[in-house]
């Protein structure tokens, strides 16, 4: 084993480390290890930027505007509440969510499906007295089954897609790993609708949940008009820095005012709304002229008046939120909305919201104006931001251009006329000169720190096969599954990039595992196309863990999850996965 080896191994294993532990954002953990190759020596400043013009992340970048395309012209979501149906029966409906789900995922990025879904499967479960907690998971899993049918159904076939380009091979076809892919979704929706359907808890959702439990958290309090706080700002009144309460909101006369500016004058009358620990609620009776409602019966709804809506927001893995508390993250200012309560892992928070530091797949209960929804859209600190209220209009000629454009693109890549990233280049330029998309809408689908973390996840693969520690880590694995055989490789390879996803990225585990399935394959002596196919799948198919994949955990919160949940339900899912893509690439690309 070389320095260089042992160097680039140790560097790989710290990112690691670091991803597990969510020290930063992903993307700038990938980017450190990448620098730190680059300024020791490893790798050239062409090699190291080698990402950043390979034609699988390029091709990513343009479909996320091809895909927000379609999103935001409103037809999905029609088509979606044809799809599920009555609801009279419910696992057909459920299998009917699933189908289209599927079908849509193959196309387009399966993120985007299920932030789009959410909102409308709960609405659909809610008038139908349904748990939203027997179908948000199966939504999730239905847009990982469809990711796994086409080259361009997830980011993750496009990057083992460009790694193969850069190899001098000819890549995926389109279809190609529907080989795999179409047996193991139906396998999956039959097991979602049968055993799946029973493991599924009946649990009240995150919103049901703050609604029922509001007493806990809210308090109302009146301010006299012998009051000392009468006529200063929210400030003057020390009302800004409660030890354990938070200001939401202010009933003025029938009209709300929230969030609350620290400038806010107070009057006689005013209605304050505090949200947070109800035993420290003492800091209020302190203050001469406030009266504590003791008896009053607020609930949630009361907040929506005018202009004010309740919101849930779901915090993401990219969040610049994620670690910092509600108050260091100025989240009022920031955002104009104010934060009601926090939700994990099927649990209010009981803090001071304030205090509370942010987690990715923390489900936020938001008092905000209209324009939060635009607002929110164009961050990546949220995955998912659903109003509780019905979305959209759907416009007619925008929606027949944008799948019309996205139908062309899928044929002229299909048979071979153009290239992925040609059709996909060209996709984008007719959506922009029939006005289908603006350039200023086009900049919210596109995820800027998914693209990075991918572009510099690839220069760490080569750093990986220059060094040689691709064929060192591939030496050892081959060894160590010799007395398996070629089946025991392909288990290997597919648990080993199965792990990577579950704990890291989807991404970033199809990169650091195809120069070690390249090198295994070269050992074996075997096509290399088997194993690229088994990374492919890998990397897509997580169902185990809520934070291994986007869809997860839109739908962690706003389902009312546990992490058990995914567990339970996921692991057979998985094990099947195992089994399919082994027996199937075996069959086809070995003997």
């Amino acid at each position: 084993m070389t320095i260089e080896i042992v160097f680039v191994i140790s560097v790989v294993l710290v990112m690691l480390v670091c991803l597990i532990k969510e020290v930063a954002r992903p993307a700038f953990i990938v980017f450190c290890a990448l620098a730190v190759l680059l300024l020791s020596g490893i790798l050239s400043p062409s090699n190291a930027l080698r990402g950043f013009a390979n034609e699988g992340m390029l091709t990513i970048a343009l479909l996320f505007i091809v895909a927000g395309a379609v999103q935001q012209s409103g037809m999905l979501n029609h088509l979606m509440m044809k799809a599920l149906g009555s609801g009279k029966n419910p696992r057909r409906s459920l299998i009917q969510m699933m189908l289209p789900v599927s079908s849509m995922s193959a196309f387009l990025n399966n993120t985007p499906i299920v932030v789009m879904f959410t909102p409308v499967i709960r609405k659909w479960c809610k008038d139908r007295n349904i748990s939203p907690s027997k179908f948000l998971m199966p939504l999730s899993y239905a847009a990982i089954f469809g990711g796994t049918l086409t080259l361009i159904g997830t980011s993750t076939n496009l990057v083992v897609h460009g790694f193969m380009l850069e190899q001098g091979m000819e890549g995926f076809s389109m279809f190609q790993l529907a080989i795999v892919g179409l047996p193991a979704s139906i396998l999956g929706m039959l097991y979602m609708g049968t055993i799946g359907y029973k493991l599924l808890p009946s649990r009240k959702t995150a919103e049901e949940s703050f609604n029922e439990s509001s007493r806990e958290y809210l308090s109302e309090v009146l301010v006299e008009a012998n009051s000392a706080i009468v006529g200063k700002s929210i400030e003057e009144a020390g009302l800004r820095n409660l030890q354990g309460l938070y200001l939401i909101a202010i009933f003025r006369n029938g009209e709300r005012t929230g969030p609350v500016p620290s400038y806010h004058k107070l009057k006689a009358g005013d209605r304050l709304i505090f949200t947070g620990l109800l035993s420290t609620i003492v800091e209020l009776q302190n203050i001469k002229g406030l009266r504590i409602e003791t008896g009053a019966d607020f609930k949630l709804e009361e907040l929506q008046t005018g202009s004010a809506h309740l919101v849930e927001a779901v915090v993401s893995h990219q969040s610049s939120l994620v670690n910092l508390t509600v108050k260091e993250s100025k989240f009022r200012n920031k955002y104009d909305a104010g934060v009601v309560a926090v939700h994990r892992n099927d649990e209010r928070i009981h803090n001071k919201i304030g205090d509370i530091a942010l987690k990715p797949g923390d489900t936020l209960l938001l008092v905000a104006n209209k324009d939060f929804i635009t607002r929110g859209s164009l961050t990546r600190d949220f995955y998912v931001v659903s109003a509780l209220e019905e979305p959209g209009i759907v416009d007619t000629k925008k929606s027949t251009m944008a799948m019309c454009t996205l139908i062309a693109m899928i044929i002229l890549a299909s048979f071979g006329i153009m290239s992925m990233f040609k059709a996909a280049l060209l996709a984008v330029i007719t959506l922009f000169l029939t006005k289908t998309i603006t350039f200023e809408s086009s900049k919210k689908h596109v995820q800027f720190d998914v693209l990075l973390l991918i572009a510099c996840a690839i220069g760490v693969g080569i750093a990986l096969d220059q060094s040689g520690a691709a064929t060192f880590i591939a030496d050892h694995f081959v060894q160590l599954t010799k007395g398996a055989g070629v089946i025991g490789a392909l288990i290997g390879v597919y648990l080993l990039t199965t792990v990577f996803t579950e704990i890291i990225t989807n991404n970033a585990a199809a990169v650091l595992m195809f120069p070690i399935a390249f090198a295994m394959a070269n050992q074996l002596s075997l096509d290399p196309m088997a194993f690229f196919v088994t990374v492919a799948i890998g990397a897509s198919a997580s169902f185990s863990t809520p934070i291994g994949y986007q869809t997860n955990l839109i739908v962690y919160g706003p389902g009312g999850y546990r992490f058990s949940d995914f567990i339970k339900v996921g692991i057979p899912l998985n094990l099947l996965y195992m089994i399919v893509t082994v027996t199937i690439t075996y069959f086809v690309w070995i003997i």
